[in-house]
């Protein structure tokens, strides 16, 4: 998972059946895509292995991108992610049952592009949602 850290918004993703290198790649793929930062933008993670492993990195490091990493064992500074991952289990994923993999996939899709960034309003953006707030937002 990557998000913009001032909007809100969930720039990069990739799902699969465990947490490794290869996931955390697809993730920050997508997002350098999606967004294409200018050099110097800030990357801030935990310090989960797939953070700290060469591959990211270096990945990071091609774009000119600045690494920060959490402190060791503090869970808070990467609150922003952990607050996404419980708001999309609580109105997502344990509401629903999913017969297949590939069906999970797919409702995790349409909801992160369907409704969390274009749609679900967020308090610290003013009640408008991650589209909204960056069409609004002063450049």
């Amino acid at each position: 998972m990557v998000i913009d850290l001032f909007s809100r918004r969930v720039v990069g993703w990739a799902v699969g059946d465990r947490l490794h290198r290869d996931l955390a790649l697809a993730a920050l793929r997508k997002a350098l895509v999606m967004r294409r930062p200018p050099k110097g933008l800030i990357h801030h993670s935990d310090r989960g292995s797939q953070y700290c492993s060469v591959d990211y990195q270096a990945e990071l490091r091609r774009h000119g991108i600045r690494i920060s990493m959490s402190g060791k064992g503090n869970c808070y500074d990467n609150a922003m992610v952990e607050t996404f991952f419980k708001t999309i289990k609580s109105e997502l994923v344990w509401p629903t049952v999913f017969y297949t993999r590939t069906q999970a996939e797919q409702a995790i899709a349409r909801y992160i592009d369907g409704f969390y960034n274009p749609v679900r309003r967020h308090s610290a953006l003013n009640y408008t949602s991650p589209a909204q707030f960056e069409q609004t937002a002063p450049r």
